[in-house]
C-alpha cells in the first residue's frame, strides 16, 4: 500500500527556463482520467463493431494550505522565480506537468504517475470561517495519465545547455535514460528548447540525422544531439530510468516557510475612494474560472494552441449582519449614510486581501487584489435563534497575486 506520507509530488513548468519544484503544503490531489472511447455500431449487426479511441481527457484538482509564498503560483503560471506579481494573463498559455513519486510502507519505490501538459482551468483562495486555515484550490485539465514502473519507474528531468551554434550535443546521464517501451528506439519523452527570450519549442524525435537548422533531435547512448541551436539555448529533457538523480530526492521537508496561514492573519479591505477595513466577516472566497480555448488540429492528437477566451473572478463575502459597511463602500458613502439603494452601487470596487505571518500583522507574506468589482447578488438569512447573516457576491475579470505589499496597496 502507498500511504500519502510516501506520495511525493513535484511540478514541472513547461514554458521558459523555470526549474521544477516539489509541491509543499498539499492537502489532497484528485485526478480523473477519462478514456473517451466511442462504440462503433452498424445497421444489420448485433453488437459492437469496434471502439474508436478519441483523445482522452484528464482533470486534476489540488487543495493546498496557504503558506504565504509565491513559489507554486510561479510554477503554475510559468514565470520566473524573480517575479513578485502574477496576474490572470500569465495563466493563458502556461502549462505544467505534475508527477507523483510512490513508495510503499516497506520503503520500496514502486513508480511514478505523470500528468503531462496540464493547463489551469481555475483556482480559488478560501477563508472558510473565522478560525480556518486559509486554503488554495486549483483545477487543471489535460489529456493523459502515464504510469511509470519497472525499469522505467523513476521520472527524471535534466536541464542542459550548449556551447555554440548549429549542431550541438547535450550529455544525459545520472541516470542514463531507459528505452521507452511504447516507442522502439526512443529514450526521451520530451525535449524542449528555450531560447533567450523565453520562447519554448518542443522538438521532434528523428531516428536519422536531419539537416542542420531542423527542430528535431536524435539520441544515442546518453547523448542528445540538436540541430538548430544558438549559444544561449537551454534544453529541458524529460525521460524515465530505473533510478533517480544521484544525491537528490523528489521531496525534501520544507521547515522554513509557514505551516499554514490562518484567518486571524488576514486583513480584508474594500476600496472605492478610500480603503475600508471590513469588520464582522465570517468568510471570504475568491474563485477564478477560465473559459479556455485550447485547440487541436486535423492530423494531430496534441493541443497545438492554448489560450483563454474569458476570465471570471467571483468574490463572496459572508458576514454577520450588524452594520452595512460593505453596502456603504459600494455606494461610496460614509458610515451611517441614510439610504442605500442597490440601484446605486458602484461597479468599480477593489478588494484587497493581505495575509501576514502572524496575527499581529507585522510581517506581510502575500496578497490578492481584485479591481473592477461589480456586485452581482446579495442574500440575507434570518435563521431561527441565531444571528442574521448577509452574503455579498461581486464579479470582475482580473486578479493580482503578489508578495509585495506595495503592489497590493497600489
Amino acid at each position: 500500500m502507498i500511504h500519502t506520507s510516501n506520495f511525493e509530488l513535484s511540478v514541472y513548468p513547461f514554458n521558459g527556463d523555470i526549474a521544477p519544484a516539489q509541491i509543499d503544503r498539499l492537502q489532497d490531489l484528485t485526478a480523473t482520467p477519462t478514456s473517451n472511447r466511442e462504440k462503433i455500431r452498424e445497421v444489420g449487426r448485433d453488437g459492437i463493431v469496434d471502439w474508436r479511441q478519441r483523445i482522452p481527457s484528464t482533470t486534476v484538482t489540488a487543495r493546498q494550505l496557504e503558506y504565504g509564498t509565491l513559489n507554486f503560483w510561479r510554477k503554475v503560471a510559468n514565470v520566473s522565480d524573480n517575479e513578485t506579481s502574477i496576474d490572470l494573463n500569465d495563466f493563458k498559455t502556461s502549462m505544467i506537468d505534475i508527477v507523483g513519486y510512490k513508495t510503499n510502507d516497506s520503503g520500496t519505490f514502486l513508480g511514478s504517475v505523470w500528468y503531462p501538459k496540464l493547463r489551469t482551468s481555475g483556482f480559488g483562495i478560501n477563508i472558510g470561517d473565522t478560525q480556518a486555515n486559509i486554503e488554495r484550490n486549483f483545477s487543471f485539465i489535460g489529456e493523459d495519465e502515464i504510469v511509470l514502473q519497472g525499469d522505467n519507474k523513476y521520472f527524471n528531468y535534466k536541464r542542459g545547455t550548449v556551447s555554440g551554434s548549429g549542431v550541438q550535443t547535450v550529455t544525459i546521464e545520472n541516470p542514463t535514460p531507459v528505452a521507452d517501451p511504447d516507442n522502439s528506439g526512443q529514450y526521451l519523452f520530451r525535449v524542449l528548447r528555450v531560447i533567450a527570450d523565453g520562447t519554448t519549442t518542443e522538438l521532434t524525435y528523428s531516428s536519422v540525422q536531419p539537416t542542420s537548422g531542423s527542430d528535431t533531435y536524435t539520441y544515442s547512448a546518453g547523448t542528445l544531439t540538436v540541430y538548430a541551436s544558438a549559444a544561449t539555448d537551454i534544453y529541458k529533457v524529460y525521460y524515465s530510468a530505473g533510478a533517480y538523480m544521484t544525491g537528490l530526492t523528489p521531496f525534501t521537508n520544507n521547515d522554513t516557510d509557514a505551516a499554514t496561514l490562518v484567518a486571524e492573519n488576514a486583513s480584508i479591505y474594500l476600496y472605492v475612494s478610500a480603503n475600508n477595513y471590513v469588520y464582522r466577516l465570517q468568510s471570504v472566497a475568491i474563485d477564478v474560472s477560465f473559459d479556455r480555448s485550447d485547440y487541436y488540429e486535423i492530423g494531430n492528437k496534441e493541443v497545438v494552441q492554448r489560450g483563454v477566451n474569458d476570465k471570471t473572478v467571483r468574490v463572496t463575502l459572508g458576514r454577520i449582519l450588524e452594520a452595512y459597511t460593505v453596502e456603504e463602500v459600494l455606494r461610496g458613502k460614509a458610515a451611517g449614510y441614510g439610504k442605500l439603494s442597490i440601484r446605486e452601487y458602484t461597479d468599480n470596487t477593489t478588494l484587497r486581501v493581505k495575509l501576514f505571518g502572524n496575527s499581529a500583522k507585522t510581517s506581510f507574506n502575500i496578497g490578492y487584489k481584485v479591481t473592477g468589482l461589480a456586485p452581482t447578488s446579495f442574500d440575507a438569512s434570518v435563521p431561527l435563534n441565531a444571528y442574521s447573516q448577509r452574503n455579498v457576491t461581486l464579479e470582475s475579470d482580473n486578479l493580482t497575486i503578489s508578495n509585495s505589499s506595495a503592489t497590493i496597496d497600489a
